[in-house]
């Protein structure tokens, strides 16, 4: 209960991507990681540390006795969850209301996200290059067409991207809104100062622990936010101790949501940079540096899917994951998840060690599932990659929800994977 109740803390902390990596940046702090600025010279020894770069941080704990030929224990995980992105000229409305003009952001459940009252989250850029976090106090709703003006909706309810997303935020003279005004003073600056932001809707609401027996946890960003407080949890009770053979590391991508094609994800050059500059402190010959690779391994945790019980039919008739079950290994033929063999048999053995129990997932043949950055790593970095996750229901709605033991047992595994 003491880490749903800590997760619970740090989504409030992270309702976007850039305060994610923030929020994570400040525990990593506490926990005594030194912050590397990569324009830097970096001179690494035996140590903890961290770099972000935009809404992705990596973090590593290098032990006593490392060399060029020491392997990587790569944690992975994602910070950006679906939603919604406020576009440029972002104050619109009509008919006295003003609203926001958003766009959609990676596959939200577009239905979750009505009626819910949402902040706006980013980061502003100001002209004189500085960048100020900013966060508003619960602003927005996407307001549903009462059912009295659409008496087919619950046969059927059909949102229009363009027209019927748009969050409304005040009411009045559409001359006296201004949006980028209210986010300007969130952070503190002045409104005329800025000059670019990357700026997402996320829910107000705290997650929460519900169900007979308190067995449940409900909150925005489980997919990913489970995986990367897991990790950061993990890593920094590691630390504290680095017994371990090989240099433990989580790495928190963003853009996963998007396909993870830009400079601060997965497909990226984030990781493949860092191991470089890692191997470059040891001297490392291409020979050892292959030889590093050959000898380590990523688990990339992301969420996977509990089975729905009014959906039963959409799930795999034999392998029927469980909330509170355990972590998922998940696998797929098609390399859609980056598990093989080896992989799964090393993924036992570290649950087994823990003394925590996991649950095979895959997907039913009629119903392609997702990816994640397990393959992107594999093939960019070429190091085994197992795929894993906490059990979800409703995953990519505004509020999805896991059992309560789900995130604690994939942070026990993970403890025991960075000291191997």
């Amino acid at each position: 209960m003491a880490h749903i109740a800590d997760l619970a803390e740090y989504v409030a902390t992270s309702p976007s991507s850039y305060h994610a990596a923030a929020s994570a940046a400040k525990r990593l702090d506490a926990a005594g990681f030194t912050a590397l600025d990569e324009a830097e010279a970096w001179t690494l020894g035996a140590g903890a540390y961290y770099v972000v770069r935009d809404g992705a941080v990596i973090a590593w704990v290098q032990p006593e006795g490392a060399t060029a030929t020491t392997g990587f224990h790569v944690l992975g995980a994602h910070t950006d969850s679906p939603g919604f992105k406020l576009k440029p000229k972002p104050t619109t409305g009509s008919n006295g209301w003003w609203q926001a003009g958003v766009e959609v952001y990676g596959g939200p459940l577009l239905n979750s996200w009505l009626d819910r009252e949402l902040v706006l989250a980013g980061r502003l850029v100001l002209r004189d290059g500085s960048v100020h976090l900013a966060q508003t106090e619960p602003l927005l709703r996407i307001p549903q067409l009462a059912i009295h003006l659409d008496r087919q909706a619950n046969d059927g309810l059909t949102l229009d991207r363009q027209t019927h997303t748009n969050p409304i935020f005040g009411a009045g003279d559409l001359a006296d809104a201004d949006i980028l005004a209210v986010l300007a003073a969130s952070a503190g600056v002045e409104p005329a100062q800025i000059a670019g932001y990357d700026v997402l809707t996320a829910p107000a609401q705290r997650g929460e622990v519900f169900g007979e027996g308190k067995n449940f946890f409900a909150s925005s960003r489980l997919d990913n936010l489970s995986s990367v407080h897991a990790g950061l949890i993990a890593l920094t009770d590691y630390a504290r101790k680095p017994e371990g053979r090989r240099i433990a590391m989580l790495a928190a991508f963003d853009h996963e949501e998007l396909g993870s094609e830009s400079r601060s994800g997965a497909s990226g050059p984030f990781l493949e940079e860092l191991l470089q500059r890692i191997q470059a402190s040891f001297g490392a010959t291409v020979e050892d540096t292959a030889r590093a690779l050959a000898n380590s391994v990523c688990l990339s945790a992301d969420a996977g899917h509990a089975v729905h019980p009014n959906y039963a039919e959409r799930h795999d008739p034999a392998n029927r994951p469980q909330v509170n079950a355990g972590p998922l290994l998940k696998i797929n033929a098609n390399q859609r998840y980056a598990t093989d063999a080896v992989g799964a048999a090393a993924f036992a053995g570290w649950c087994e060690a823990a003394g925590v129990p996991y649950q095979e997932f895959v997907s039913n043949n009629r119903v392609p599932c997702g990816s994640t950055i397990g393959p992107l790593t594999a093939t960019r970095i070429g190091i085994r990659t197992v795929d894993v996750g906490v059990a979800l229901l409703s995953m990519h709605s505004a509020r999805e929800m896991c059992g309560v033991d789900d995130p604690w047992y994939l942070s026990k595994v993970a403890r025991v994977f960075f000291s191997e």
